[in-house]
């Protein structure tokens, strides 16, 4: 999943976000508003973490959510191709 389509679907994601950085509040949250250097600020200042380490967890974050949100969809997979029923 591209960060657009993660900036997209930022309500849904949320819950995902908050998962993985329990300490961001939804304020925050809400804030951020699916933009990835909002993201990126707000977990370096709540967590302490350096940048890089940050950019890091986010794109192994990313990733995640290709697997679990993008491929979800009953009638298409992650390649917009229509998948076939079994």
């Amino acid at each position: 999943m591209n960060w657009d389509q993660i900036e997209g679907n930022w309500k849904q994601l949320k819950g995902n976000v908050k998962q993985q950085w329990g300490k961001l509040t939804e304020d925050q949250l809400d804030v951020i508003a699916g933009k990835r250097e909002e993201l990126s600020g707000k977990i370096q200042e709540v967590y302490g973490t350096a940048k890089d380490d940050v950019e890091k967890e986010i794109s192994k974050w990313q990733a995640t959510q290709k697997d679990s949100s993008c491929c979800s969809k009953e009638t298409t997979n992650c390649s917009g191709m229509e998948k076939k029923s079994h």
